[in-house]
C-alpha cells in the first residue's frame, strides 16, 4: 500500500498546477496523488502535458491516479467540461478520457452519482433526494451511460469505479457492478462519506471490499443535533471511523491498493462561505424511506457508535461542532478566515501521520515513508 492525497484538496492546488503539485506532495513526504478527472491534468487533454505529468510522477516515485467524472445525466448540465471534452457529445468525452489516461497507465478511473449543495440544508443538498426525478431513475440513467463507456474500457483494459459519494450507498454500488460488469467496474471507498447514508464505515468495507480499486481516505464528526446527526470533516483519528478496523479489511482484499487522503480543502485563496450546518436526517421518515438497504441490525451497530464517539465528545477528547467550526471558520459568520494553507497542510500532516502509525500497528507496510511524519500524541 501506498499513501497519497487527492489533488483538489492539495492546497493551492489549482494555482500550482499538477507539475508543481506533483513537487509539494513529494515534499509532503506523501507516496501519490489521485487526480478527480483526467480533465484536472489537462482541460484540453494534450497528450503532451499528460506524458509529461506521467513522467514527473515516475521520477519522483509517485502513483498517479484519476478519474472521469460525474456520470449522472441528470447532473450534466453541472459538468460541463465533459460536454466539452467530446465537442459536444459527452459519450465521446468519456471514452477520450479512457484513451489519454490508458496512454499514461491510468486504468483504474473514478466516477461519482451526483454533486453535493452545501448552501442546501438537509437532504435537500443531496441529489438523492431531487423532487423532479427520483433516485431510483437516476440509478437507472447512470448504469445507461456506464453501458454505453464499457466497450472503451474493455477495449483498454480499464475499470470505471464508483465512490462511495455523498448520495449513493455500498448496496447500489454493488448492483451496478453486477448490472455492467466487474471487468470494467469497481468502487471507490470514501472511508467517510457512507456515514452520510446511515452505513457503518466497518460494515461497508467488508461489503465493497472485493471490488474496492481506488480510495478517499477521511475522517468525519458524527452526532446527535437537532433535525438529526451533525455531520463535519475532521483529520484521520479524531473522527467517529476505525480506520484500525478498516485499513486490514482493505489491505487483505488488495495490498496494492493506494491510500489517498480526501482533505478539508484550504480558504486561503477563496473564503469559505457560511453554509448550513450538515445535517444526517436519519430519524426523518422521508429520509429512512429512500434507504431501504438499511438493516436493524447496521442501523442499531451505526448509532452505538455514534453514541461511543459522543462519550469521546463529553470526556473533552474531541471537539464538538461549534468548537471547531468557530476556531477553523470564524462560525457563525466566517469573516475571519483562519484556516489558510498553514493549517491545511497541519491537517494533511495530521492524517498522513496517523494513517501510516495506523498501518504500522496493524502490520500493514506502506511501501513508501512518510518523511513528514511525527508521532501522533
Amino acid at each position: 500500500m501506498r499513501l497519497g492525497i487527492d489533488w483538489q484538496k492539495l492546497p493551492e492546488a489549482t494555482k500550482r498546477g499538477p507539475l508543481a503539485s506533483l513537487d509539494l506532495v513529494s515534499e509532503l513526504g506523501l507516496e501519490g496523488i489521485f487526480f478527480p478527472t483526467v480533465l484536472d491534468m489537462s482541460p484540453t487533454l494534450d497528450r503532451g502535458l499528460l506524458r509529461d505529468i506521467r513522467a514527473k510522477a515516475d521520477d519522483l516515485g509517485l502513483y498517479l491516479e484519476a478519474g472521469l467524472g460525474k456520470i449522472n445525466p441528470y447532473c450534466s448540465a453541472e459538468a460541463p467540461e465533459l460536454r466539452a471534452a467530446g465537442h459536444g457529445d459527452i459519450v465521446a468525452g468519456l471514452t477520450r478520457m479512457v484513451e489519454c489516461a490508458a496512454e499514461i497507465g491510468c486504468h483504474e478511473l473514478w466516477i461519482s452519482p451526483g454533486n453535493f449543495k452545501g448552501q442546501y440544508p438537509g437532504r435537500l443538498a443531496n441529489d438523492r433526494f431531487r423532487t423532479d426525478i427520483n433516485w431510483a431513475d437516476q440509478l437507472a440513467a447512470m448504469e445507461k451511460v456506464m453501458h454505453r463507456i464499457a466497450p472503451a474500457l474493455r477495449a483498454h483494459g480499464a475499470h470505471m469505479n464508483m465512490e462511495t459519494h455523498d448520495e449513493i450507498t455500498s448496496f447500489e454500488i454493488l448492483r451496478l457492478i453486477e448490472a455492467v460488469g466487474e471487468d470494467v467496474t469497481g468502487a471507490v471507498f470514501d472511508t467517510a462519506n457512507g456515514l452520510q447514508r446511515g452505513e457503518h464505515p466497518v460494515w461497508a468495507a467488508r461489503r465493497l471490499a472485493p471490488f474496492i480499486r481506488q480510495t478517499h481516505i477521511k475522517d468525519a464528526y458524527v452526532a446527535r443535533a437537532p433535525g438529526g446527526l451533525d455531520f463535519q470533516g475532521r483529520p484521520c483519528g479524531d473522527g467517529i471511523v476505525d480506520f484500525a478496523v478498516i485499513l486490514p479489511i482493505l489491505h487483505a482484499a488488495n495490498p496494492d491498493l493506494n491510500l489517498s487522503l480526501e482533505m478539508a480543502a484550504s480558504c486561503a485563496d477563496k473564503p469559505r462561505a457560511p453554509n448550513p450546518r450538515q445535517c444526517i436526517q436519519i430519524d426523518d421518515s422521508v429520509w429512512r424511506a429512500v434507504h431501504p438497504d438499511l438493516t436493524a441490525d447496521e442501523y442499531d451497530a451505526y448509532m452505538a457508535m455514534v453514541h461511543d464517539y459522543e462519550r469521546r465528545i463529553e470526556r473533552g477528547e474531541v471537539e464538538d461542532w461549534v468548537a471547531y467550526e468557530t476556531r477553523n471558520y470564524g462560525y457563525p459568520t466566517y469573516r475571519e478566515q483562519t484556516y489558510g494553507f498553514d493549517e491545511a497542510l497541519d491537517y494533511i500532516k495530521k492524517s498522513a501521520n496517523y494513517i501510516a502509525q495506523t498501518c504500522e500497528t496493524e502490520g500493514i507496510r506502506l511501501k513508501g515513508s512518510i518523511r513528514s511524519a511525527e508521532p501522533v500524541e
